[in-house]
This record gives structure tokens, C-alpha cells and sequence, in this order.
């Protein structure tokens, strides 16, 4: 029961996609995906440096990627 509990929060981390390991076809969705990842990434790391509260969190994420997006 222990091990369970360390696990979680591992198994619901996203992992990036990587373009390179899909088919053709599909590639250049893979790259908009990667891209749009750590767009979102990049901004909870920012909401982890700035230390927002969990029920502030969603917000500040949408400010922060709309701001991204923005720059564009």
C-alpha cells in the first residue's frame, strides 16, 4: 500500500511526446502537441516560483498561457 502511494503521483505525470518516435503522418501534430506542452509547462513552473495557491492556479495558468500565446 505504501509503494502505491509513492507511485501516483508519478504515473500521472505527462510525458513530453516526442515527434520522432511517431509516424509521418502524424508528426507535424506531434510537434503542435510538444509545443503546446511546454508552453504549459513553462507556465507552472511559473506558478510554482510565484508560489500560487492551488485555488488560484487554473487563473493564473490561463492568463499565463493566453500571454504566451500573445507573443506569438
Amino acid at each position: 500500500m505504501v509503494i502505491s502511494l509513492f507511485a501516483a503521483p508519478a504515473a500521472r505525470a505527462q510525458s513530453l511526446v516526442d515527434p520522432t518516435k511517431v509516424a509521418p503522418e502524424y508528426r507535424e501534430a506531434a510537434e503542435k502537441r510538444r509545443a503546446e506542452q511546454l508552453r504549459q509547462r513553462e507556465c507552472a513552473q511559473k506558478a510554482d516560483t510565484a508560489k500560487i495557491l492551488p485555488r488560484d492556479r487554473t487563473a493564473y495558468l490561463n492568463q499565463c498561457l493566453d500571454a504566451l500565446a500573445a507573443k506569438h
